[in-house]
């Protein structure tokens, strides 16, 4: 799933390109009628059309686009989905909908799986009800980190992945950022002391920003804005590379099942 780097870089590279000029034409194709949450595919497009998107942000893994209406269209990317800003009136084989702007662009949205959203809301909140802090924003602060884990006795990871704690954190990036922090990915949340927290939170916001410097993270499916894949697989301390070893100690990284997901950590640097 994009997590909140592709998620940014997205952002960043279409914005540009869909701010300003007015929606001509909106289109959902068949078979990808469940992508329009709030209203019918057929009224979604007929309230799109002919409005302009005003500002385009983010929160967490959601990007926010307030249209001259004052609502706001909220895009989920979910597991498989890429906003990719094109001339080409050529539709992508994973197509699902596409935007086209009276300038001539063309937004589309491709989703392999089918499961990205879109909302049209008077209040972004509504469309992310259990989204809290956004991981990059002032917000998710040391403190808010430790008092949000104090309050838990589930595994660190799992909790990094609780939206409600740091929205944007998915599997990729709270598996690097404990590895960063040095802290063992099942260990207790409420086990870790003030300084171990302080590192962690530190770790988390490292592991996202350096992942946007190569333009997010690609092992499948995601495509950033301009239909390229993010380059930071190849800068990863842990994740997808067990078996290999481990770049500060040698030790082999190792895999294992937690929460459900796959976790990667090194046994020597990331002692519980």
């Amino acid at each position: 799933m994009p997590e909140l780097p592709e998620v940014e870089t997205t952002r960043r590279q279409i914005g540009p390109a869909i701010v300003g000029p007015t929606i001509r034409e909106v289109t959902i194709h068949p078979g990808a009628e469940r992508l329009a949450m709030t209203h019918s595919p057929r009224e979604l497009e007929g309230e799109l059309t002919g409005r302009t998107i005003e500002s385009l942000d983010r929160h967490g893994k959601y990007l926010v686009a307030t249209l001259d209406d004052g609502r706001s269209w909220v895009l989920h990317l979910r597991m498989s989905g890429s906003l990719v800003v094109t001339q080409s009136s050529e539709p992508d084989r994973y197509e699902r909908a596409r935007v086209v702007f009276d300038d001539d662009t063309i937004l589309r949205f491709n989703d392999l799986r089918k499961f990205g959203t879109w909302h049209l809301v008077e209040d972004a909140r509504d469309a992310m009800p259990n989204a809290g802090p956004d991981a990059l924003s002032e917000e998710f602060s040391a403190r808010w980190l430790r008092e949000q884990l104090a309050r838990r006795s589930i595994a660190v990871k799992s909790a990094l992945l609780d939206q409600k704690i740091a929205a944007g954190v998915g599997n990729i990036y709270a598996d690097e950022a404990c590895y960063i922090a040095g802290v063992d990915p099942r260990a207790a949340s409420n086990s870790l002391g003030p300084r171990r927290v302080v590192r962690l939170h530190a770790a988390v916001i490292e592991a996202l920003e350096r992942s946007l410097v190569d333009g997010g993270t690609t092992f499948s499916d995601y495509l950033n804005g301009e239909g390229e894949p993010g380059l930071h697989r190849i800068n990863v301390h842990v994740f997808r590379r067990d078996g290999e070893p481990c770049g500060r100690c040698g030790r082999t990284i190792q895999k294992i099942r937690l929460g459900g997901r796959g976790t990667h950590y090194c046994p020597r640097c990331q002692r519980r």
